[in-house]
């Protein structure tokens, strides 16, 4: 019988490390702002692209609506987003980060980059480059990127 080593499985090793590296930088948003990874990745999105529909965040984000629906609800109950309906098609709204939501996604940026940046640190110049063109193609081949 063929037996499969996950811990030799690239997609299973991929899984595990990018989970460890959400869980690390999930400390810094959560200690910052009390916020889930549903809740900073729906901040992160509408931050960096504006105005957004719930299903473009679950796009954008690879998150199911559900989580995209309770992330919604939790930032508009801190009065970080609003919700606009489309002038064409009630069912759908547009969210958009307030002056506060825009406030904490400006305040994360530079943690943001700075936790990239160490994470980066801890492998050498020949390293980095390798894990950013490998992922970088592996995302051009599945089209993610």
């Amino acid at each position: 019988m063929d037996i499969l080593e996950l811990e030799s499985f690239l997609p299973y090793r991929l899984y595990r490390l990018a989970d460890a590296v959400s869980h690390e930088f999930s400390k810094i948003y959560k200690h910052r702002h009390g916020l889930t990874r549903p809740e900073w990745r729906t901040l992160a999105g509408l931050g960096q692209r504006g105005t957004m529909t719930a299903t473009a965040l679950g796009e954008q984000s690879a998150m199911h609506k559900t989580k995209v629906s309770r992330a919604v609800a939790e930032l508009e109950r801190r009065r970080w987003l609003t919700r606009t309906p489309d002038e064409n098609d009630r069912r759908i709204e547009h969210l958009t980060l307030t002056k506060a939501g825009l406030a904490a996604y400006r305040e994360m940026v530079p943690l943001a980059k700075a936790f990239e940046r160490e994470l980066l640190a801890r492998l050498g110049a020949e390293e980095q480059a390798a894990i950013v063109s490998g992922v970088a193609a592996l995302e051009a081949k599945l089209t993610l990127g």
